[in-house]
This record gives C-alpha cells, sequence and structure tokens, in this order.
C-alpha cells in the first residue's frame, strides 16, 4: 500500500501535515474533503531512501536504541508531546538509517497513527518486542515508565549479549593463531628441511616421512585446499540458514561440553529477562511468550517456548510443559510454579534471570580460565611434534653413517 504525505488547512485555517497508508491518491483525497480540509497538496512518498539507507547504513546498535529509549522516557514524562520529542531525538542521531527511521515515524504519528504502529513498520531497527511494549504503555498510559523499563531491559540483555562474544572470542583468536602458526610451519618452514634430508640416503624416520609428506600436500594443493575450505564453510552456513540444519546446529551447541551448559544458561536467562519484562508491561501472556520465543536465538528452546505457550492456551500452568522438558532446569520450573501459584510470576522470572546472569559471569571466568592451559598445551604438542619430527633424522644421524 502506497504512503502519501499531505498538507491541508481546517476551517479555522490552521495548517496540517501529515502521512498515511491508503489505496489511492483519490481515496486519500475523499477522505480529507470529507473532514471539510483544504487540501494543500499531496503527495506520494517513496520508500525507497529509506531502503537504501538500509543498505548502505551499519545497523543499529542496542546502545542506540537504549539512549533512544531513556531520553524519550524523560521527555514524554516532561509532558513533551511524542512529535516535538522525535523531533528533537532524530536531529542528533549519526546513524542515517536510525535518523531517517525516526523521522518517518515523526511523520506517521503526525499522520494518525500511534507510535507503535509507526515503529512496526520498521521490524529491522525497532523488533517485536520494542513495539508491544511500546503499545502497552500507550494502551495503559504509563509510556514513560515502560520506555525506561525497556532501556533497562536492552542494557542488560546486551550485556548478556557482549559477555558470551568475550567469552568465545578468546578460543576463536587462539585457535586462529595455533592455525595459523602450524600453517606457516608446515608450508614455510618445513620444506626447507626437505633439501637438506634429500642429502641422505638412508630411510628417514616414519615421523619425519610423514611431516615432510603432509607439508608438501599442502604447499602443492594450497589454493585448492583454501577454495575447499571456503565452499565447505560457504554450504554448511547455506544449510544452516535451513530449517532442518538450523535445528541441528542448535541441538548440537547444547550438546558440546562446557559451552553447551553456557549456552543453555544465556537462552533461559533471556527467556526469564524477556518474559518478565513483558508482563510487568502489560503485553498479554500468549504474546509474551511468541515474542520470547522469537529472542531466545535457539530453535530447539524456541520450540520448547512455543509449545509451553500452546499449553498455557488450553489452560495449563506454564511451569507444567516445561517441566517435562529437560531444556528447563528443574529450579527454574519450580520457582515459575511459585510464581504461578502466588500470583508473582513476573517478580519470580526476574529472580531466575538474575540468578542465570550470575551463573553465565561465574561460567565465563571458569571458562577462560579453563582454556588458557588447555590452548597451551595443545600448541604446545603442534609445535613441539614438528620439531621433534624434524630433529629425528639429526638423532639418528651417527646410525645413518655407521650403516654407510
Amino acid at each position: 500500500m502506497p504512503t502519501f504525505r499531505y498538507v491541508v488547512k481546517n476551517p479555522t485555517g490552521r495548517v496540517f501535515r501529515g502521512s498515511i497508508d491508503i489505496d489511492s491518491k483519490r481515496a486519500l483525497l475523499e477522505r480529507l474533503w470529507e473532514q471539510e480540509l483544504v487540501v494543500l497538496s499531496v503527495e506520494e512518498r517513496r520508500n525507497g531512501r529509506i531502503s537504501r539507507l538500509a543498505l548502505n547504513s551499519p545497523p543499529v546498535k542496542a546502545k542506540e536504541l537504549v539512549i533512544f529509549s531513556r531520553q524519550l522516557a524523560t521527555m514524554v514524562g516532561s509532558g513533551i508531546p511524542i512529535i516535538g520529542a522525535l523531533d528533537v531525538l532524530a536531529e542528533p542521531v549519526k546513524n542515517r538509517l536510525f535518523q531517517q527511521v525516526l523521522r518517518h515515524s515523526r511523520d506517521e504519528v503526525e499522520g494518525g497513527s500511534s507510535l507503535s504502529q509507526a515503529m512496526s513498520r520498521h521490524p529491522r531497527v525497532f523488533s517485536d518486542l520494542f513495539v508491544n511494549m511500546v503499545s502497552a504503555g500507550e494502551s495503559s498510559g504509563k509510556l514513560d515508565d515502560i520506555l525506561d523499563r525497556l532501556a533497562t531491559y536492552l542494557e542488560k540483555s546486551d550485556a548478556l549479549r557482549r559477555k558470551v562474544q568475550s567469552s568465545l572470542t578468546y578460543p576463536a583468536v587462539v585457535l586462529c593463531l595455533a592455525f595459523g602458526v602450524t600453517a606457516f610451519l608446515l608450508i614455510v618452514v618445513v620444506p626447507k628441511f626437505r633439501d637438506i634430508f634429500a642429502a641422505l640416503s638412508s630411510e628417514l624416520p616414519l615421523p619425519t616421512r610423514i611431516l615432510l609428506n603432509t607439508s608438501e600436500f599442502l604447499s602443492k594443493y594450497f589454493v585448492v585446499e583454501v577454495a575447499l575450505l571456503a565452499a565447505g564453510a560457504f554450504a554448511f552456513r547455506a544449510w544452516v540458514k535451513t530449517d532442518a540444519g538450523r535445528r541441528w546446529f542448535d541441538r548440537w551447541i547444547l550438546r558440546i561440553p562446557v559451552f553447551g551448559e553456557l549456552f543453555q544458561k544465556v537462552a533461559i536467562a533471556r527467556f526469564a529477562r524477556t518474559l518478565a519484562t513483558l508482563l510487568r508491561s502489560g503485553v498479554p501472556v500468549l504474546t509474551a511468550l511468541e515474542i520470547v520465543a522469537k529472542t531466545i536465538g535457539n530453535r530447539v528452546i524456541e520450540e520448547a517456548v512455543l509449545d509451553a505457550r500452546t499449553s498455557v492456551k488450553d489452560g495449563k500452568f506454564l511451569s507444567a510443559p516445561m517441566g517435562q522438558n529437560h531444556l528447563f532446569p528443574g529450579m527454574a520450573v519450580r520457582m515459575i510454579l511459585v510464581g504461578e501459584s502466588t500470583g508473582r510470576l513476573e517478580q519470580m522470572l526476574g529472580k531466575i534471570a538474575d540468578f542465570y546472569e550470575s551463573e553465565v559471569d561465574t561460567a565465563v571466568a571458569g571458562l577462560t580460565t579453563l582454556i588458557e592451559p588447555i590452548v597451551i598445551a595443545v600448541l604446545g604438542v603442534i609445535v613441539g611434534g614438528i620439531a621433534v619430527a624434524l630433529l629425528l633424522p639429526v638423532f639418528t644421524l651417527p646410525n645413518i653413517v655407521g650403516g654407510r
């Protein structure tokens, strides 16, 4: 449906500007005439500019949304109209996409849309969670409180995400370094010993022959190997994007030693924090569970949450289906049951989120401590093994000479 911008004047002479989604320009004109408005101008708004910016601009960061939510909450709480607040907040924004989205939302609100409706037209910037919480704030008349609560949620969610990223960055960097060192030794250093060993007429030790053959293979087919690795990575990534591939990958992640437990704790913390925030903001439980499922980030747990939503829709407690699923720890299930029984589900979910976020902190610290000696040992074995294989012919040189 096309979007039209219009400028009209009412019978008292006051000029209004706005925008609206409608089937045609003629339909818009008839609607404006029915309201006894004098039409000064009407033009179709092209959304291509925002689309181009979406391709060329970086995505909106969680920090930018947090700042926006806090500032909008302050301005709304101070009695400033939403249109004026969006005007003011759009000016200093450096991200061109975010700036254009805010201005477009301002035009939508001026045209008669609610803030949540305007935000829902930009799903790349405003998630379902964001839109539904704003809608709940508009319905309850507590938009400033809910925006402030939303900012707090985004801060905690982003902090949790960064903790997980930091826990994965260290081993990833070290593994890449180990791979790079090994490749350098096999492709650059080891071939220089080949000519030296060629001068020996006797047969080289088995470890040395394996090392030389491996080095020769890697050097000879290096381009082919890199191409195969790249093609394999591309194919695997494409497969993971399918439903079956994503389900298998997410299930496999939860079974990885050490890391699987960390990912499960992150998912439980995110589930509890998101559901608590939505319920506290007045979002209906079925809608909240549907939104939570989308924010989990793991297809297996997402399906478990949707199964729980179906049970709640049938009149059962949320804890009942969760207790039958091994993905949810027993402690979390019992706390949810107590919260449902006492009418304090939001508070219990908040405590669950706090507990598992602290568990993630502990797990990340322990993971870093555990990985360091393991990586040092692996690097020592690789580099030491290469060194020993190269030095074995030197150790056996007297026997080779004696054999002559």
